[in-house]
């Protein structure tokens, strides 16, 4: 995103009663890749299991995980829109959806789906167009990356190479030869 971008935009994620700590971890890592601001969570099965998980803790210093007890008043209070990730009956496909500015995109838990009151008290309801569904950091992640690359300025190859080396672990210094 340009520096305009950044500063009118806020993008945050809610969980709806998690129950895995590894996926959280997997939650933490995609905001962190696309910048998203905060990421809220309801329910206690996540605060159970997260002692027992130690990735968790080294992801989480990294980015704000706030416990709240209702992630629509949440987004309410923080002036977001509602976004429900959601395979919903009539909701919007991803591919057609343009991302609000201000977003707090609301997934619900892996082995459930969001309430219909939560559908219902939405913005917008967005389903990702897949045969089956996807587990809860595989839909983050694409919902996040959506978002960022309908955001998003088309990068040069000086740019391209520069996040490359920013974002690559450090033992990657892979190159495409353009002259073999």
């Amino acid at each position: 995103m340009n520096d305009s971008n950044q500063q009118k935009s806020h993008c945050a994620v809610g969980l709806c009663n998690p129950k895995s700590p590894s996926n959280v971890g997997s939650v933490i890592r995609a905001c962190g890749c696309f910048s998203a601001d905060q990421i809220y969570y309801t329910g206690s099965r996540y605060d159970r299991a997260e002692p027992f998980y130690t990735d968790t803790a080294n992801r989480r210093s990294k980015l704000a995980l706030t416990k709240v007890d209702d992630l629509i008043l949440t987004a309410v209070e923080d002036k977001l829109e509602t976004v429900c990730i959601e395979l919903c009956e009539n909701a919007t496909s991803l591919l057609e959806f343009t991302h609000p500015e201000q977003a707090l995109y609301l997934f619900g838990p892996e082995d459930h789906s969001l309430s219909q009151d939560t559908i219902d008290s939405a913005d917008h309801v967005v389903f990702i167009p897949t045969y089956g569904c996807l587990n809860l950091s595989a839909s983050v992640n694409v919902v996040l990356y959506d978002r960022a690359m309908k955001q998003k300025p088309a990068l040069d190859t000086k740019q391209s190479n520069d996040l490359v080396r920013k974002s690559r672990d450090c033992k990657n210094r892979l190159i495409v030869r353009n002259d073999v």
